[in-house]
């Protein structure tokens, strides 16, 4: 079906298609100022719109499709007929139904009709008033019509300031929202500058701007215009928020896009401009090269430098590449590559420092002293192979030394006093808490970030190969799934194999075996077994208190008045007052505590000093009660022998020698029973039990009745309860302890014992006898009871340990009762 168009006011023609149809109207416009009545209950002719809805006082071009909409609307064109134009609830539906149109919609005519080429008919609509349908109809040429009923819209009242600035507002968002959208036309902005009048601008930019269906109809719905305002204002303030962050991120993404299209340009000028210099980095290949011929690295280091500054001189100077290349090739540089610092192989200049700086570590230092005269010998004979031009030398291999004792005794002080013995440079690492295996071997250098690790870091840093190269806390590595750090150790501790130290950085071998590693621990229990393999372990025990003394003179006591600025003239310590210190103030193996007490001492003094107030130039105990508070730890010292079945016995801890009480007591019992108190380990347990069932087996040797053992029960207690205690020691003092309380002899006075007993009666040697001596001559012990194979142990202490004590040897525990009970 086609329709004509003629000109304005013409009158409807039919005329007969070539199919035979009925005639067409051929249209044109309507007159614009001609009114037409609406009342409630007129039946209107329903045409549907798909995604539009349309508001009263607006105009609307409309592109209409479908033949019944087509003939619907030449229908009220031709009659001056109004339309209800309705929405569809869904705009998928090609020939809508009457349930499938909102009911809500605006009474409109048709002020203006076009005959476009393709058969659709573009109108102008014009709305007149909201409409509400109360029933629908379909006619015989199946065209929906409507009864409706008017819906008055409610004005605001001439002069409303709130309406007015509502809707300037609205004005000036909806201009916002057309200047900055893309699908807004920019006649739209004029056309919304030319609106005067306020409702009808607020129902203009319900129907043309993009607002949702569903919100355009609850729009509609809104009785008011003043209301219908605020709701706009509010749907354009959340379009225009939108739009804003759209174009933020649209912005950022052009500022990206434009400092990557500058730095290439900067950068291409830059490269143009040193191409015109005659400089494109060539000053640092220079500067490289020159450094190159100076090193004295291996053929295989030099090739592969040699491949690696090719590379990067083909690497353009603004690529990421050239500075990962640039900083592997500074680190080859920096490495000391066959560079070593000359031993110092005066044997008596190292034990002169080793003295100077440590007190006492007879063995340890003795140690030191055997590897330089060894690593003096082996130097002596390289250089006499080199003169007789041997090239079958032996290279000389560096120990791997690890010093294991209790904390504050000395060892990480002692490396560094033993590089200054052989005039050696000195790097020292921390190892506690390490879990990462690059922290050893280093980063491929493929990856962002990479570096060496810490051993070439450390090398690098001394610019030395041979320094004296400190591992520190080596028992307390920890591994998770980054890797095992003492397996990369493995490696750099093996002389046979730290000669090829791989790095994963360099990736080259490097040469270790000219370091001087010395780890430190304070157990072995926490290091692998292949790792403790490969190290030469040295035991640094706990000071004993004349040591103490002894450090405290030479090294502490200087160290901290220099640190507070004091001099010895304002401040001295006596014996006496070391003592103090030591016994009542401190409990440690080394000395770290009690250099903290005399810097506390210290402190006061100067204090005092700062206040202008008198003080005691020489400190003396009284002073310390002042400084420090009451004494916080005191040592047992010998009890009188009064008392049947107690024994002295000796104990070895991690702060020193210990004197114990082994206390023994009898009672009536109809079964002979064993109790064994005092927090006691399964050791002296086991050493109290067999010390009973040795009484019982030789009763009759000891003058003892089979029947008071069987009617009484035994209670063996060891004082200090809350104090775990264990070890094999105890077993000889236990025995004695029972013969004592079962014979009722009391113990020579005076006297205290250690050593293991077996089932046999044998007596077993002991370990930390030094310790135990000096805790014996402090509590006024006079005699000791040792094992026969002690007597050796006891040959290596200073004789000035010894003096005022009688040592007894024994073999057999029938030696020891002989001997203890009165």
């Amino acid at each position: 079906m086609v329709f004509r168009l003629g000109e304005d006011n013409i009158e409807d023609i039919y005329e007969e298609d070539v199919d035979g149809n009925e005639l067409i109207p051929i249209l044109g416009g309507n007159d614009v100022e001609k009114t037409i009545e609406l009342n409630d209950g007129d039946w209107l002719g329903v045409l549907p719109l798909k995604n539009m809805v349309l508001f009263p006082g607006v105009l609307l071009n409309v592109t209409v499709t479908r033949p019944l909409s087509q003939r619907m609307v030449v229908t009220a064109y031709n009659h001056d007929k109004l339309l209800a134009v309705l929405c569809q609830k869904k705009r998928d539906i090609k020939e809508p139904k009457d349930t499938d149109l909102y009911t809500l919609g605006t009474a409109a005519r048709v002020i203006r009709a076009l005959q476009m080429p393709d058969n659709s008919l573009m109108i102008i609509l014009e709305g007149i008033d909201r409409v509400e349908v109360d029933e629908f109809s379909v006619t015989k040429q199946n065209m929906i019509k409507a009864r409706v009923h008017v819906k008055n819209e409610v004005f605001p009242s001439r002069g409303d300031k709130e309406f007015l600035a509502v809707v300037s507002t609205i004005k000036e968002q909806g201009l916002r929202v057309v200047q900055q959208g893309e699908s807004q036309s920019l006649d739209a902005a004029m056309t919304l500058r030319s609106i005067s009048n306020p409702p009808t601008l607020v129902n203009y930019i319900c129907v043309n701007f993009g607002i949702q269906i569903a919100e355009k109809q609850k729009l509609l719905a809104t009785n008011t215009i003043a209301e219908r305002a605020l709701r706009l204002l509010e749907i354009l303030n959340k379009e225009v928020q939108m739009l804003e962050m759209k174009a933020e991120i649209q912005s950022k993404t052009k500022e990206e896009i434009d400092k990557d299209q500058r730095e290439y340009y900067l950068h291409h000028q830059l490269e143009t401009i040193q191409k015109e210099l005659g400089d494109t980095g060539q000053e640092v290949i220079k500067e490289m090269t020159k450094r190159a011929k100076t090193k004295h690295w291996p053929e295989s280091v030099s090739h592969t430098f040699e491949q690696e500054l090719k590379k990067l001189q083909r690497t353009p100077t603004h690529s990421p590449d050239y500075t990962i290349q640039q900083n592997f090739l500074d680190t080859l540089l920096n490495l000391p590559w066959n560079e070593y610092t000359d031993d110092n192989y005066d044997i008596k200049h190292a034990q002169q420092v080793l003295d100077n700086d440590h007190y006492g570590m007879d063995k340890v230092k003795e140690r030191i002293v055997e590897y330089l005269a060894v690593q003096r010998q082996l130097h002596m004979a390289a250089a006499e192979d080199s003169k007789k031009k041997k090239t079958d030398t032996k290279r000389i291999k560096s120990p791997i030394l690890c010093l294991y004792g209790p904390p504050g005794v000395g060892k990480t002080s002692l490396g560094k006093s033993v590089a200054e013995a052989l005039g050696r440079k000195y790097a020292r690492i921390s190892l506690g808490g390490l879990h990462d295996e690059a922290e050893i071997r280093g980063h491929r250098k493929t990856y962002i970030g990479a570096m060496p690790g810490r051993i070439i870091e450390n090398i690098m840093k001394v610019k030395s190969s041979n320094p004296v190269f400190v591992l520190d806390e080596i028992d307390k590595i920890g591994a998770d799934y980054k890797g095992d750090p003492t397996s990369a150790l493995l490696e750099v501790l093996d002389p046979e194999q730290n000669a090829t130290f791989h790095d994963n950085y360099l990736d080259i071998d490097y040469d270790l075996s000219k370091v001087l590693f010395i780890a430190t621990a304070n157990t072995l229990e926490t290091i692998p077994r292949p790792l403790l393999d490969r190290m030469e372990l040295i035991e640094m025990t706990g000071y004993s208190i004349e040591e103490k003394e002894e450090i405290a003179k030479r090294h502490l006591i200087p160290k901290v008045l220099e640190n507070h600025g004091l001099t010895s003239k304002q401040i001295k310590f006596n014996k006496e007052v070391i003592d103090h210190l030591i016994d009542d103030y401190t409990r440690e193996s080394g000395v770290r505590s009690l250099e903290r007490q005399i810097a506390s001492v210290c402190r006061k003094i100067v204090t005092h000093i700062a206040l202008d107030e008198p003080y005691n130039i020489s400190v003396t105990p009284k002073d310390l009660i002042d400084y420090l508070g009451q004494a916080k730890y005191t040592r047992d010292a010998y009890e009188t022998n009064k008392y049947i079945g107690v024994v002295t016995g000796l104990a070895w801890t991690q702060v020193g020698g210990e004197i114990l009480f082994i206390e023994t007591s009898l009672s009536p019992a109809k079964q002979p029973t064993l109790t064994m108190t005092g927090n006691l380990g399964d050791v002296m347990k086991e050493s109290a039990t067999i010390a009973l069932g040795y009484i019982k087996a030789h009763a009759d040797q000891f003058g003892i009745s089979k029947k008071d053992i069987d009617t009484h029960a035994v209670h063996i207690h060891v004082p200090e309860g809350a104090i775990p205690k264990d070890g094999p020691s105890a077993g000889i003092t236990m025995t004695t302890a029972l013969v004592s309380a079962f014979t009722k002899r009391r113990v020579r006075p005076r006297i205290a014992m250690t050593g293991e007993m077996t089932l046999r009666g044998k007596v077993l040697p002991i370990g930390g006898v030094k310790e135990k001596i000096l805790a014996a001559k402090r509590a006024g012990i006079t005699d000791l009871v040792l094992c026969e194979n002690n007597r050796k142990d006891v040959a290596e202490i200073p004789e000035v340990y010894l003096k005022g004590l009688t040592f007894h040897y024994v073999r057999d525990i029938q030696e020891v009762i002989d001997f203890a009970l009165m």
